[in-house]
């Protein structure tokens, strides 16, 4: 250890016995888990004393932690507007759950570099939901590449950096045990999800009580002073979090930015359009695309059905083509719609796209949506969707049900592709209902313009302060 930190150490020692602190926040999962330690305050230290300060401004560095694949495309719109106000900052990503192949783009440009090791989980990063699962992430590394990011994480805050972490518990215990100033981005949890009552159920209760949907121990860390801005996705949350004596704020939904609208062509207005998402995790979104085809291929109606298959990489697509193939689907050619491929079946037009899921969100009608940010990104654009959950281990029943009441009803959970297809026939032929819908998502989602404003106070708050 260099002298500095030595030093440094030895004044954090002084200035918590002075204020008598806690004793020393370890990791561990039962710490983690333990209402008895005062979180808000254990690592606290004194503004003469943050590692930060010994580094000039003109020098920071700004590290940014995300763990997910939805996270992972809300830290790139951040980033993004991030570089666009200050295009000089110099910037690291740590993704915590999978590749982060969301950042390549950037990091190809040369502006962004991706710090820590990656593992795609075969969990998907759901492991809390599966026992399977959680041993095949164990036997996968899990834990080890956790402790490397630990070891990243420290080791960027020794360097002088500040911290953005994006996601849930995970990224802001990291953020927060960094010792170091830092902001957070709690973008999966909202209010709505239990005070939108369609039957009520037990974990209603449970937040009711709390009166908020984060956690004891995560709104204790959100209460520290190096935290220096608590984001979340909507009013009602932001209020839910302010009761517990968090200064959260609501800037608005990155995830509505960066979506780019086309016209439908001509000869496609007067067809049933339907936008298709099966997901981003295999082999799941295998199973999900073909029992949503199926649904599909109960769907009555008097007009051609077209429907777009929004792809995220180019990995999955020969196992969603041998899908259509196996379900007696035909390529042809279509040059109206840019496509990968086109494939015909009666009534029943299917175009595959990879990465023109942004472009497509104009064109549709519906959404047949198992997927977890693009369904609600989708539903933001105004197009009320139906789901059909699986087995998962990401797009459950449960799963399901909680992303129908954040958006109010905009997405329709069904039980089997029978009723799915009938309901989307009622959307085909209601207007009235289909706009209702529309109008409810959009409100629940928010506008777009988040990105700019979250960039801009961490610039304010970590960078310039």
């Amino acid at each position: 250890m260099r002298k500095r930190d030595l030093i440094i150490e030895f004044l954090q020692l002084i200035w918590r016995k002075k204020k008598k602190a806690a004793p020393r926040f370890e990791l561990g999962i039962k710490d983690l888990q333990s209402s008895a330690l005062p979180l808000g305050h254990a690592a606290d230290l004194s503004k003469n004393f943050t590692i930060a300060d010994s580094i000039s401004n003109e020098n920071q560095t700004l590290l940014v932690i995300s763990n997910g694949h939805g996270e992972d495309l809300i830290a790139l719109r951040i980033i993004e507007a991030l570089h666009d106000q200050r295009p000089d900052l110099k910037i690291e990503v740590l993704p915590l759950v999978g590749e982060g192949n969301a950042f390549n783009n950037l990091i190809s440009q040369e502006w962004l570099n991706k710090i820590g090791p990656s593992l795609a989980l075969p969990s998907g990063g759901f492991s809390n939901q599966s026992l399977r699962g959680l041993i095949a992430d164990i036997f996968a590394g899990v834990f080890q590449v956790a402790w490397k990011h630990w070891v990243y994480v420290r080791s960027a805050s020794s360097k002088g950096r500040v911290i953005l972490a994006i996601g849930d518990l995970l990224p802001l215990f990291f953020a927060w045990c960094s010792g170091t100033s830092f902001s957070f981005i709690g973008t999966p949890k909202s209010d709505y999800t239990w005070t939108t009552s369609y039957g009520m159920l037990l974990s209603d209760y449970y937040h009711r009580l709390k009166r908020t949907e984060w956690e004891y121990w995560e709104w204790c860390l959100m209460r520290s002073k190096r935290c220096k801005i608590v984001g979340v996705r909507d009013k009602l949350t932001a209020r839910g979090l302010r009761r517990k004596g968090v200064e959260a704020l609501a800037f608005g939904n990155p995830m509505m930015d960066g979506f780019k609208k086309i016209s439908c062509p001509t000869e496609y207005k007067t067809k049933s359009r339907i936008l298709l998402l099966c997901g981003s995790r295999t082999p799941e979104a295998f199973d999900n695309f073909r029992r949503l085809m199926k649904a599909v291929l109960e769907i009555r109606s008097n007009r051609t059905v077209v429907v777009f298959v929004a792809l995220g990489s180019e990995t999955t697509l020969n196992d969603i083509e041998d899908i259509l193939i196996e379900l007696g689907f035909a390529k042809s050619i279509d040059d109206l719609i840019k496509a990968e491929s086109f494939w015909t079946r009666g009534i029943y037009h299917l175009f595959i796209g990879i990465g023109r899921f942004d472009e497509w969100t104009s064109l549709a009608e519906v959404g047949l949506a198992n997927a977890g940010t693009a369904t609600e990104q989708l539903v933001g654009c105004g197009v009320p969707c139906v789901s059909l959950p699986g087995k998962g281990p990401q797009f459950t029943k449960s799963f399901a049900i909680r992303q129908s009441r954040l958006l109010g009803g905009a997405v329709i959970p069904c039980n089997n592709p029978k009723q799915l297809a009938l309901r989307v026939e009622f959307l085909f032929r209601n207007n009235q209902f289909r706009k209702k819908l529309s109008i409810l998502g959009s409100r629940r989602m928010g506008v777009s313009g988040g990105s700019i404003a979250i960039a801009s106070n961490v610039l304010e708050s970590l960078i310039d302060s």
